[in-house]
């Protein structure tokens, strides 16, 4: 027994030691000291921000990187622009307040978004830099989609039902008329599926919001045709299929009533008078 105790004794004799790692050295003092020396950042931080100190070494500092950089040559060389059709260049680069040679890092970027998404036809944008000196101004323009008719006066909307404002109208005179103070929120979704039957869209002149519940759509001639609340898509296929087998757009009809969902209902128009029978001889 002695023999094998000596034997152990001699193997871990010769095997090394596990170093041992004081306590200010292991994990968990380190992540405690870790977050000793955040706290002091943060709590330093704001005693320098609240005592007014921060904020002016902050500028001094700002002024001075930016007229370091301008020295090492970041300065605006190039403006790109895209996505624009609408808006003029001129307009974008008012917007932007931005010449070339200006340093680059002066840009305030966000100052720049808004005073570009203001602008009448800009729905979105965005602005970055690409350092040396390049400036990349990227704009989604609105998409007109039609003339909205209210009180008398006539705007341009767009696909959101926004108005698109300082528009002169005689360009856009070609898109359909909505009417109603209720009608541009809803306009895309009509206008969207009369276009799924163009022999009936090519008749359409106008589309009258009643009621901010459901529409009447005037077509050529003077034909009013009344479209119910619900299942309207549903009601303008079957006057496309009357149309197809009947012809009764060429008839001499002022009112077309879809709102009930197994009828079709027609008023017709004055039409022509009988000529009176002329007197003839009794026989």
């Amino acid at each position: 027994m002695t023999k094998k105790k000596n034997n152990r004794r001699a193997k871990k004799r010769g095997q090394p030691r596990k170093r041992v790692v004081p306590i200010w050295r292991g994990r968990t003092a380190a992540a405690a000291l870790g977050l000793f020396v955040l706290a002091a950042s943060v709590g330093g931080a704001w005693y320098l921000r609240q005592s007014g100190w921060m904020s002016g070494q902050a500028a001094q500092l700002r002024r001075r990187v930016i007229a370091l950089t301008d020295e090492l040559g970041f300065r605006v060389d190039e403006i790109i622009v895209t996505g624009r059709r609408e808006t003029s260049r001129a307009e974008l680069l008012r917007a932007v307040h931005l010449a070339r040679g200006a340093p680059i890092l002066a840009f305030d970027l966000d100052r720049a978004l808004k005073r570009v998404e203001r602008l009448p036809w800009v729905r979105r944008a965005s602005v970055k830099r690409m350092l040396p000196d390049t400036v990349v101004l990227t704009i989604e323009e609105r998409r007109p989609l039609a003339l909205w008719q209210n009180k008398g006066r006539f705007r341009l909307i767009d696909r959101d039902g926004e108005v698109i404002r300082g528009q002169a109208l005689e360009r856009f005179s070609s898109l359909p008329v909505v009417v109603g103070p209720n009608a541009p929120a809803p306009a895309l979704e009509l206008l969207t599926m009369l276009r799924r039957r163009p022999e009936l869209m090519s008749r359409v002149e106008a589309a009258v919001r009643v009621g901010n519940r459901r529409w009447n759509v005037r077509l050529k001639g003077g034909i009013d045709v009344r479209l119910p609340a619900a299942g309207a898509g549903k009601a303008w296929a079957r006057l496309a299929e009357y149309e197809r087998k009947h012809g009764i757009l060429e008839r001499d009809v002022r009112v077309l009533d879809l709102r009930l969902p197994d009828r079709l209902i027609v008023r017709e128009g004055p039409g022509r008078k009988k000529p009176k029978k002329k007197p003839g001889r009794e026989t």
